[in-house]
């Protein structure tokens, strides 16, 4: 079993972390699910894709600022690359990442 990381350790790698900030209940989240899939798919060597349920992480998304979800943070050594709030095509997620490799 893989041990549980903490967000700043998470953020903190080498390898950049897109990840989207979403909420059960919430319909653009899940109509995300498979753009997300298919991100991950293709930048798995390069990025680290995660999903934070916002409803399990209260603390984390209020330190955050997440104001609506879905959110997609981009860290880059610690460091926020790219924040974009609502939905976004699998080519918008793309060049964020493409702009920090």
């Amino acid at each position: 079993m893989a041990q549980k990381q903490s967000f700043h350790d998470i953020i903190n790698g080498e390898q950049p972390v897109l990840i989207d900030f979403f909420a059960e209940w919430c319909g653009p989240c899940k109509a995300m699910a498979p753009v997300l899939k298919e991100v991950a798919g293709k930048w798995n060597e390069q990025v680290r894709v995660i999903k934070i349920d916002i409803d399990k992480n209260q603390l984390l998304s209020s330190r955050l600022q997440i104001r609506g979800v879905p959110t997609f943070v981009l860290y880059q050594k610690g460091k926020v690359a790219w924040r974009a709030s609502g939905m976004q095509t699998a080519h918008q997620l793309e060049q964020a990442i493409q702009s920090v490799l």
